[in-house]
């Protein structure tokens, strides 16, 4: 039974994927009412423009109505992107002589209108355009307040361990829809967020992303690698357990500076949780290091971490700005994580010290062998060509999913077909249900506050304060990023902040790209605060709990969060002293 129920839960989440789609474009007959009639030897007038908010940001799913002489003659929604296309027709020889309203509208935003003559369209014979963009201010209404006090809820909820995280993640995400399509029907201004914009809300890239590696990871599983990796790690470090960790530390953290930090962190586990248990240790005590090492090395480079990405496409970074800026200030908090796993940890490692060494060895090499190498043959080299496109993905313009969730299906399809693995106890077991939900519901969460204006109303906050001091500036940048990002998604937070900290760089004299390197260090090293602060501590923590070690809420961010408050410290002291550039 339960087994049909996990089928079920696939299929049902598979069939969902495909039907998500985005909503349609926005004009006439694609969310704005049926087609007007057309009128005999009419002149035809085309209004078209984006709907911005303050920080220049389009803004999805506004009402745009569109007045002739103080009639309305058109409404539409915006898409996505914040468009909006008008197109009617009025009798001949009315349009030079009209005057024309265009009135923008949405719930969180307050209305705002323009105006023009007719006689401003261009035209081509019976043929009039005109192009112009709206701007909106946000309004604290009760969609607002009311999304604010949901997500604070789900949040003490997550946090204090009253309910299991994905159950707390969908209550929160599915009570902001429920409020809006009831209480939000009746006054549009209890609306908080749509389901199209909640659905456009979940990065697929993520939820792909770590379907796939699961996959890979699972099937890797069945070839004995991972306790093969345990036993060569410890030979390594000839049975010292503090250097093995360092040894793992350092190794994660320069993978993830060329992978992302899930992808290392999904490879890794396995292995670190097959050492500890060698060992007799908690794997924890290993895994917590690992992960903040992931999210370390992930800040070093363009590609190491999602807000990166976005943050050198915005600002025109390359991949050497980011390693020039960034590399030698993670160096420096690995030698700082080194010295504080020592004295966290130190006890816990020294317990698991082996008298005979060689003799320990000798086992393990016996214990921990290859047990397929054909299918591991093959899982290496599919996992190689999916690290090739992981690394080109920017060459290619393809999304990182893709290359996994490729390889997982080329190397999915190889172990069923040679029958080396059973599908159905790799899609119960290898792929962590819980914590793909998880993601899920936590995008919509995010994306419902962010539609409601609570993150545009910390970036306004930062403006407000900085006053264009660049101390002020690049304090408030990096530790509300970091703040923030320990609590909430950091891939909203840092779009929302990209028009702020580009502002804030043209009217700073000196600022130069040293706020940009701010937000980067804040966003990617506040991830370490808590258990929910990245995709990578996320997924650790899911397959240790799987495996019958688990860590609260609050028991992850004790050891975490200090670290994080230490190295959000260094990297203040590094933007102030080097102001990298």
């Amino acid at each position: 039974m339960r087994t049909l129920r996990q089928i079920s839960l696939f299929i049902f989440l598979v069939i969902s994927f495909l039907f998500m789609t985005p909503p349609a474009f926005a004009g006439h007959g694609a969310g704005g009412g049926p087609p007007k009639a057309a009128i005999e030897g009419g002149e035809t007038v085309n209004i078209s423009g984006i709907i911005l908010d303050s920080h220049k940001e389009p803004v999805a799913e506004a009402e745009v109505a569109i007045l002739f002489n103080g009639k309305e003659v058109d409404r539409v929604t915006t898409a996505q992107s914040g468009r909006y296309v008008s197109r009617f027709q009025v009798e001949k020889g009315k349009v030079v002589e009209a005057t024309v309203d265009v009135r923008a509208s949405k719930t969180s935003f307050k209305t705002n209108q323009i105006e023009f003559k007719g006689s401003e369209l261009a035209n081509s014979g019976d043929h009039f355009y005109i192009s112009e963009d709206i701007s909106l201010d946000r309004v604290l209404g009760p969609a607002f307040w009311i999304s604010t006090v949901v997500f604070i809820l789900a949040y003490v909820l997550i946090a204090f361990e009253l309910l299991h995280r994905t159950v707390a993640a969908m209550l929160g995400g599915a009570l902001m829809l429920l409020i809006s399509y009831t209480i939000g029907t009746v006054n549009p201004e209890y609306h908080i967020v749509s389901f199209d914009s909640a659905i456009n809300s979940i990065d697929m890239n993520v939820v792909f992303l770590l379907m796939g590696m699961m996959i890979i990871v699972g099937v890797l599983k069945n070839t004995g690698v991972f306790q093969w990796c345990a036993y060569i790690s410890y030979k390594l470090a000839k049975g010292k357990v503090f250097v093995l960790a360092v040894y793992l530390m350092i190794f994660t953290a320069v993978a993830s500076a060329f992978l992302d930090n899930v992808t290392t962190m999904l490879l890794l586990t396995g292995v670190a949780i097959e050492i500890c248990i060698s060992l007799s240790i908690n794997p924890l005590h290993l895994l917590i290091p690992l992960v903040l090492a992931s999210n370390i090395g992930g800040t070093a480079t363009l590609i190491g971490d999602p807000p990166n990405i976005m943050i050198g496409s915005y600002a025109g970074l390359t991949f050497m700005d980011f390693v020039v800026a960034l590399a030698l200030i993670c160096a420096v908090c690995m030698v700082v994580l080194v010295i504080y796993t020592k004295l966290v940890w130190g006890k816990s490692y020294s317990s698991a010290k082996v008298d005979n060494v060689p003799e320990y060895i000798k086992d393990l090499k016996e214990k921990y062998r290859i047990t397929d190498p054909k299918l591991l043959t093959y899982g290496l080299a599919v996992l190689g060509f999916a690290v090739f496109l992981f690394l080109s993905h920017g060459y290619w313009h393809m999304e990182v999913s893709v290359a996994a969730v490729m390889g997982a299906a080329v190397l999915l399809t190889i172990a069923v077909l040679t029958e080396k693995v059973d599908l159905i106890h790799l899609i119960e077991k290898d792929i962590e249900w819980p914590t793909l939900m998880f993601f899920i519901f936590l995008f919509i969460l995010v994306g419902a506050v962010e539609q409601s204006g609570l993150l545009a109303v910390i970036a306004d906050w930062i403006l407000s304060l900085s006053a264009g001091n660049f101390f002020v500036a690049c304090a408030l940048i990096l530790w509300v990023a970091a703040i923030m990002s320990a609590f909430v998604d950091n891939i909203p937070f840092t779009a929302t902040m990209l028009p702020i900290v580009a502002y804030l760089s043209q009217v700073i004299p000196g600022a130069e790209n040293t706020l940009w390197w701010a937000l980067a260090l804040g966003a990617c090293f506040g991830g370490n605060g808590t258990i929910i602060g990245a995709s990578a501590n996320v997924v650790t923590m899911g397959i240790a709990e799987a495996r019958g070690f688990k860590i609260s809420f609050i028991g992850f961010m004790k050891t975490a969060f200090p670290f994080m408050i230490i190295t959000i410290v260094i990297a203040h002291a590094w933007l102030l002293l080097f102001r990298p550039t």
